[in-house]
């Protein structure tokens, strides 16, 4: 009894001491308004600086970050990238091992025509529920299909699946060599079934920019394909310049409010 009564006052303790390292928490961020820069909670940034994450670059240049999440393909990647190619803007995208294993084509595509690929975890899980050792077993797996496919053995980035995190998930990101990216400017736009048209995300994308926006996109919508080139040349209108994360974290100077 006194054994169990021990264990139960330490992980009780390491909750009270230590709640945020424990429990998930959903990323949040608070949406431009009149291409305002895009918030997020104060613990949120602080742990992001403290493990080298990022979701914004510079608010102070009209640079913007493109990332989209692949898990599953619905056919639409292809025109996706036939418009990157076209507009010459480079992105990043997330990848699955359902993914990698089910498109390989669109993926070794993605490398040839010169975008980033990152970590989105082998199955989807949670990172911030999982056990260490199957964390590291979902990262690893993914970057070794993705060295096999396409002989580049790097992968810097990794974005949580659903966008749940721990301060112990960052870390084990951290210690993975990873930089764990989220995002200041989305919409709900991943149901294949509640799609409403190219309008419909035109609008929502255009009015979430802001300088420095890393803009996250699902390649599952359809109104996304549609939508993308036209979105593309209104903001080179307004200005705006496409980089890549690389750059991003080349140059990464990013406004005191957020730390």
């Amino acid at each position: 009894m006194r054994k169990i009564a021990l264990v139960l006052l330490v992980a009780l303790c390491g909750l009270i001491i230590h709640p945020f390292s424990t429990y998930g928490k959903d990323w949040y961020f608070k949406p431009a308004k009149n291409n305002q820069p895009a918030t997020t909670e104060p613990e949120y940034a602080a742990l992001l600086k403290k493990y080298n994450g990022v979701f914004i670059g510079d608010t102070a240049k009209k640079e913007l970050f493109l990332t989209f999440d692949n898990g599953y393909e619905a056919g639409y990647t292809a025109r996706i990238l036939d418009t990157l190619k076209k507009e010459q803007v480079p992105a990043t995208f997330f990848i699955t091992g359902h993914y990698i294993s089910d498109q390989p084509n669109l993926v070794k595509r993605m490398v040839r025509e010169g975008h980033i690929i990152g970590n989105h975890s082998w199955s989807h899980p949670d990172l911030s529920k999982i056990s260490d050792v199957k964390y590291k077993k979902e990262l690893a797996k993914l970057k070794t299909r993705y060295t096999q496919l396409t002989g580049d053995r790097q992968m810097t980035y990794l974005r949580p699946p659903r966008g749940t995190f721990s301060e112990r998930s960052l870390k084990l990101g951290y210690d993975a060599g990873y930089i764990n990216v989220f995002w200041s400017a989305a919409y709900r736009d991943w149901l294949r079934d509640e799609q409403h048209g190219a309008d419909y995300a035109y609008d929502h994308i255009m009015n979430r920019v802001h300088p420095g926006a890393v803009i996250l996109l699902h390649t599952v919508s359809k109104d996304n394909a549609q939508a993308l080139e036209r979105v593309i040349h209104d903001l080179k209108k307004q200005g705006y310049h496409f980089r890549s994360l690389d750059d991003l974290m080349a140059e990464r100077i990013l406004p005191t409010e957020f730390w």
